[in-house]
């Protein structure tokens, strides 16, 4: 008995033993629990509250995870399940938020970032919910071929703002027009960011985007292009008796350019132009240098300094004191840093030379037409001439006359002359013994460098030349602004997709106009110097000498609401066809409506100028003689760069010229070789042209391309 009781002890103990562990383990799993679940409430309530989501309220049970609050939108409801399912599992969260009423709501900024690169395009933001996103992205999928687009848009339901369509339109155009872009959509406003391969295609770019622009919709462009590589990177300052002046300016940093602008305003420039911001620069020093050469010409009163990558010139004019020159020398000297070098001249001045008429002039007038006249040396020469003038120009008129006696070099003068004046689209060209004088106007800023740069890699040393060209934005192709039937042909159809009317049997508008003269003001801000009619148009209901007084006053109606509207119309006059001129039949209600109109007419192809052009850029210089280089094509004319060689000009009385650096030279005729004798007394071997156009054949697009000219195709006759 006492055995049973023993075994009664141990098995109650046994008991026992085993209840309390499990107690134990019971409590320590339910406190891991406990700590788990506070852990994820506490990461959960960071992450909520680190977003700005205040309103959230978490709560745990267990492996879930309950989100309660008022959500003041379905957008923000939508983040907080996101943010929050960044920490747990989202299988683990409940929600249980609501979301405020419709009144309580506050609307949100709808906006759209279209970002664009060769990888693809992103749209990132917040749009309403009635947006057909599935209809917008094959609409950029059509316009723009992007090989992925990805749909990173949220939604909210609320109404769609005024001006919003409009601008998702538009930025959907913006997108198509530029292929590395950032474009930003808000409501009424496109900002649009991008990055052009060039200045050319940078205003081009700009133009399309504003040809574009919707009424109601703002613009804001940011569009950038690389910084050129500018060979060699030139600087040119002259002080004479016209005045101080950069005849050419070029900087590789802001700061730089405002230090060269500052010496030169300090040593007289009344206007100083903004130097080229360009690659380089042969020293991080350019600015000092620069600065240094123009005090230089201040101190000693007159003359002319130009950089050429390293090399620095100075003139001084004739009369200079010669101690004072040699002073101004030694400091410039030891002024310039490494690593540039200095080459001064005291002129002596120029000879004095009986005046004597043009021996060869050259004019060409804006249709392109050439009129050549003056003295070659024998009949091949004048063919040779002839026949380069027709192939740069196509249409030539005029005589050459045979004259012997012409200097040595004289025909590769006249080509020189002609290859400079195709530079322009307007203009002449002067050649004298001692003298070539280039005028005229050119849609390239630069034209007055490369015309001198011809002139230097032509001739050979010792020839001066001068040169007076007018630049004019409207023939500048990077511009690509509209050409007169361009401008009208835009007018039209913004008035053939207008709401303008009138009231009944009178000219005053009826309605809002703010749309179409929104519209036409954009057309307007790059044809007003245009001389442009609009001309009214009605059916043929009423007498005839109503509906001309009743024509008349409506464009003129229109034409006072384009001014009243802040538009240019300086050069745009009323006028009134009445019934004169239908365009459908007056029989039928549609017709009568088509034939109440207002139509735009171009009155002259020539733009009204108003206001004189800008001040000629002027280059005077004596040519030297241009680093040597083995000609691509024994058959060329002059001295040929490698293609990989940008040619130094080094210029006595002017600026050296910039050359292209890249790219071979393309020959300018093709033909039979002969040999020329050059001022110098080289040999130069010259291909005649054998080739020549017709009257008929259009003169070659205007084209800043350095030497390169229309390759003439292979030779009908191995004889010019």
């Amino acid at each position: 008995m006492a055995s049973s009781r023993r075994r009664l002890a141990a098995g109650i103990a046994s008991v026992l033993v085993l209840s309390g562990a499990g107690a134990m383990a019971w409590l320590g799993a339910e406190a891991a629990a406990r700590l788990v679940e506070t852990q994820t409430r506490q990461e959960v309530e960071d992450t909520l509250r680190a977003a700005g989501q205040d309103w959230v309220g978490v709560t745990t049970d267990g492996l879930q995870v309950r989100l309660t609050g008022t959500a003041p939108s379905e957008v923000d409801r939508f983040r907080a399940v996101t943010q929050a399912g960044s920490v747990v599992d989202p299988a683990r969260l409940v929600d249980r938020m609501a979301l405020a009423s419709a009144a309580e709501q506050t609307p949100p900024d709808f906006s759209v970032e279209l970002l664009r690169n060769d990888q693809g395009i992103s749209l990132i933001g917040l749009v309403p919910a009635t947006t057909d996103r599935e209809a917008l992205i094959r609409l950029l999928r059509a316009e723009t071929a992007a090989p992925r687009i990805t749909d990173l848009l949220e939604s909210a339901d609320h109404p769609v703002p005024q001006g919003w369509d409009a601008a998702v339109r538009y930025g959907l155009e913006a997108a198509r027009l530029a292929a590395q872009a950032k474009i930003s959509i808000q409501p009424g406003q496109v900002t649009v960011s991008a990055i052009a391969d060039s200045d050319d295609e940078k205003g081009r770019l700009e133009s399309a985007l504003r040809r574009g622009l919707p009424g109601g919709v703002e613009l804001v462009a940011n569009i950038s292009a690389p910084r050129p590589v500018i060979a060699p990177f030139v600087l040119s300052f002259t002080r004479d008796a016209a005045g101080a002046r950069l005849d050419a300016c070029a900087a590789d940093t802001e700061t730089a350019r405002s230090r060269i602008v500052a010496a030169a305003a300090e040593a007289g420039v009344p206007t100083v132009p903004a130097c080229t911001l360009g690659l380089g620069a042969p020293s991080p020093d350019w600015a000092d240098a620069a600065a240094a050469a123009i005090r230089t010409v201040a101190a000693l009163g007159g003359g002319t300094v130009t950089l050429s990558d390293a090399e620095v010139r100075l003139i001084a004019p004739p009369g200079t004191d010669r101690a004072a020159y040699d002073r101004a020398v030694d400091q410039l000297r030891n002024s310039l840093p490494p690593p540039f070098t200095l080459e001064a001249v005291l002129d002596s001045g120029p000879q004095a030379q009986t005046p004597a008429a043009p021996a060869f002039t050259a004019a060409l007038s804006p249709s392109g037409a050439l009129t050549i006249a003056g003295t070659v040396s024998d009949d091949r020469m004048r063919e040779t001439l002839d026949s380069l003038a027709r192939a740069r120009f196509g249409r030539v008129e005029g005589d050459l006359v045979n004259d012997p006696s012409v200097p040595g070099g004289w025909t590769l003068r006249l080509i020189g002359a002609l290859e400079a004046l195709d530079v322009l689209q307007s203009g002449s060209v002067e050649v004298t013994p001692d003298l070539i004088r280039l005028s005229g106007i050119s849609g390239d800023p630069a034209a007055a460098e490369t015309a001198a740069a011809r002139l230097a890699e032509r001739l050979g040393p010792g020839l001066r030349y001068d040169t007076e060209i007018r630049y004019d934005r409207r023939l500048d192709p990077s511009l690509n602004l509209p050409d007169g039937p361009e401008c009208v042909r835009q007018l039209n159809i913004v008035m053939s997709e207008s709401e303008i009317g009138f009231e009944p049997s009178r000219a005053e508008i009826a309605g809002d106009p703010s749309p179409t003269l929104d519209r036409l003001a954009g057309v307007m801000a790059e044809c007003a110097d245009f001389s442009i009619e609009a001309g009214g148009h009605t059916d043929s209901q009423g007498s005839e000498g109503f509906n001309a007084d009743l024509s008349r006053s409506r464009a003129q109606a229109l034409v006072t609401a384009m001014t009243d509207a802040g538009i240019d119309t300086a050069n745009m006059t009323a006028r009134g066809y009445g019934e004169s001129q239908p365009i459908a039949s007056n029989d039928t209600d549609e017709g009568r409506e088509e034939n109440r109109r207002i139509e735009f007419r171009l009155l002259s192809d020539r733009p009204v100028r108003e206001v004189v052009l800008d001040p000629p850029a002027r280059l005077s210089g004596v040519t030297a003689e241009p680093r040597a280089a083995a000609a691509a094509d024994g058959g060329m004319i002059g001295p040929v760069q490698p293609a990989d060689t940008a040619p130094q000009v080094r210029a006595d009385f002017g600026p050296p010229m910039p050359q292209p650096v890249a790219g071979p030279v393309a020959p300018a005729v093709v033909g039979a070789s002969e040999v020329f004798e050059t001022l110098d007394g080289r040999e130069e071997s010259l291909r005649l042209p054998v080739q020549t156009p017709t009257a008929d054949t259009p003169r070659p697009a205007f084209r800043p391309d350095g030497f390169a000219a229309p390759d003439l195709g292979p030779p009908d006759d191995p004889t010019p």
